[in-house]
């Protein structure tokens, strides 16, 4: 027994045992569970809350406030005279939310929609079976659909209203108009080239939504008006446009040619009057028109200019001092032997010819010879003096700058051809730069197609500024040409643009086109026609220039292919016409 006197001894405490240790593993477990899944949700918050909150705002905005771009009217496009030729319209447009439509209802939604847009069944059950909000079911509908596309509201059908290009005249200056696409970006043309200018400032709508996602206006709703585009005023006249469409639609089906382009130009200033083209197209469904028919020729048809180019070598020759207009020339009776086995021929032959009749005339072998007094680089200046081998600068797209190799890539047989146009390439835009520089007394001008550009409130923000001029040729060189070119039409290879009562001038051309293989076609060729008129009467002073600048080319005439006999008949055509409207009077003939 133990002393009941004497305090208990304690002995040293024992070391946990094994299940106390397992259970404080656990413990420590759990709390360090605890901890990560804390750090986890701390992380998630971060994620949600700084990463991904943007996202989520917007997620949250789009589901609460409906946002929208108001487009802006697209600017209107006028002549000069201020006729419309190009405007915007608001029309409906119908939208489907195939969320919102009902599995069962689609098909049947599918076909009603059909026979009411007139839209294939398939596609539009395509569009209603996919897995989205929005989908467009028909683009620019006629207004007489909308009380019956309002009771579809319910099942998921909307409408919009939406721009729509509108040119009122139909395939009236369509190549220079161009056209836009369904969501009214230029694609062709001015509406292409003046895209920015035309399109203006998107506004914006913004409003709270409910539950169906229709708006809820209130004072919550902002809205910012767009800005409409700029209007557009070009040098284009309407009658005159009309003019030479009727003429050149008539020269293409009477010759069964392939096509062809006509320029009416003020050659004091470079003003475009009207630029036509066929074959054409509408406007408002190119897409219904081949890639040919969309094609400006006046600007990118390239083309070896043939005889008409002979005005640019008469110019270096009297300029220079080389020939005298009454100097005889011998034309070998229509064949020429020139470098190895090639011969020039004249269409018909010619004995002895003054240098104003080898134009007059038109003679190959004539022009050659006179050439050969002139250096090639002395040549080439004239040539670029004329504008070739540049592009114009007028304001379309697609214009291209032409052929016009220097001396230094001349060939032997060059010197006896690229005086009569050929081995240079062309546009019509070109010619009618170059007959301007005889038509107005001697200077270069830059053909050009806007006047202004007006903003909506009619401010000007952009006219036209003449380059100054660029002196090509001196007066008396001139007046000896306007006397060549004046012959042409009285006893030489232009009679047919012969007017009465009007004195007219110009010169003809007849290219044959190449052939794949390199050579000359002997049945495919361009015929041309590029005049003026009145012609300025020289014993006047003071007389004022012509008024005009006309350049006719008709593509694959046939069966005739003259110029003389295709162009020249169309040129007349249109310049009785012009005579008509602006009351021309009669001037003296040039002696």
């Amino acid at each position: 027994m133990a002393d009941a006197g004497n305090p208990p001894r304690w002995s040293a405490p024992s070391r946990p045992g094994p299940r106390r240790a397992e259970s404080s593993r656990r413990l420590f477990g759990v709390y360090a569970g605890f901890l990560a899944l804390l750090g986890l949700l701390w992380l998630r918050c971060v994620w949600l809350q700084v990463i991904q909150s943007p996202e989520l705002s917007r997620r949250a905005n789009a589901q609460h406030w409906m946002l929208r771009a108001v487009p802006a009217p697209r600017g209107t496009v006028y002549d000069r005279e201020g006729r419309i030729l190009a405007m915007s319209v608001r029309v409906p447009s119908v939208f489907g939310n195939p969320r919102q439509v009902k599995a069962k209802a689609k098909a049947r939604l599918a076909s009603e929609m059909s026979l009411l847009l007139k839209q294939p069944q398939p596609l539009l059950a395509r569009r209603l079976a996919r897995q989205k909000g929005f989908v467009w079911l028909a683009r620019h509908v006629d207004p007489e659909l909308l009380p019956r596309l309002a009771t579809l509201r319910s099942e998921g059908i909307g409408v919009v209203e939406e721009e729509q290009r509108v040119y009122p005249h139909g395939r009236f200056a369509s190549h220079l108009l161009g056209h836009v696409d369904i969501d009214q970006q230029g694609l062709e043309g001015l509406e292409l080239e003046l895209d920015e200018e035309l399109q203006g400032r998107a506004g914006t709508f913004a409003t709270l939504r409910d539950a169906k996602g229709d708006a809820l206006i209130g004072p919550w709703t902002v809205q910012r008006d767009p800005t409409p585009g700029s209007s557009v005023v070009l040098t284009v006249d309407s009658v005159v446009q009309g003019i030479a469409e009727d003429a050149l639609s008539f020269g293409v089906e009477k010759f069964h040619a392939k096509g062809g382009s006509l320029i009416v130009m003020d050659p004091a200033t470079g003003a475009i009057l009207a630029m036509a083209t066929r074959p054409t197209f509408d406007p408002q469904a190119p897409g219904r028109a081949k890639t040919e028919a969309r094609r400006n020729r006046a600007i990118t048809d390239l083309a070896e200019p043939g005889s008409v180019f002979k005005v640019v070598t008469a110019s270096a020759l009297l300029e220079e001092h080389r020939v005298r207009p009454e100097e005889q020339f011998f034309c070998e009776n229509g064949a020429y032997p020139t470098i190895g086995h090639h011969v020039l021929h004249d269409h018909r032959p010619h004995g002895w010819l003054s240098f104003h009749d080898v134009i007059a005339l038109s003679s190959n072998i004539g022009t050659a010879k006179a050439a050969s007094r002139l250096k090639p680089e002395e040549l080439y200046r004239y040539i670029r003096a004329f504008g070739f081998g540049r592009k114009t600068g007028i304001e379309l797209p697609g214009e291209v700058s032409g052929i016009v190799p220097p001396p230094a890539r001349w060939s032997k047989l060059s010197p006896f051809i690229i005086p009569i146009g050929q081995e240079v390439a062309v546009t019509p835009i070109q010619l009618a730069g170059m007959m301007s520089v005889i038509a107005n007394g001697g200077s270069k001008v830059h053909p050009y197609l806007i006047e202004r550009i007006e903003a909506p409130a009619g401010r000007v923000v952009r006219a036209h500024r003449a380059a100054p001029a660029e002196r090509v040729l001196n007066p008396d060189t001139v007046t000896a040409l306007h006397s060549m070119l004046s012959s042409v039409v009285d006893t030489g290879t232009g009679q047919l643009a012969k007017i009465p009562g009007l004195t007219v001038a110009g010169k003809t051309g007849t290219a044959q086109k190449l052939e794949p293989n390199g050579r000359y076609s002997h049945s495919r060729f361009v015929a041309s026609f590029v005049g003026y008129g009145p012609v300025p009467d020289p014993s006047v002073p003071a007389s004022a220039g012509a008024k005009f600048v006309v350049v006719v080319t008709i593509d694959e005439p046939h069966p005739l292919y003259f110029g003389g006999v295709v162009a020249a008949p169309v040129f007349r055509r249109v310049v009785e016409s012009l005579a008509s409207y602006w009351g021309l009077t009669v001037l003296a003939k040039v002696p």
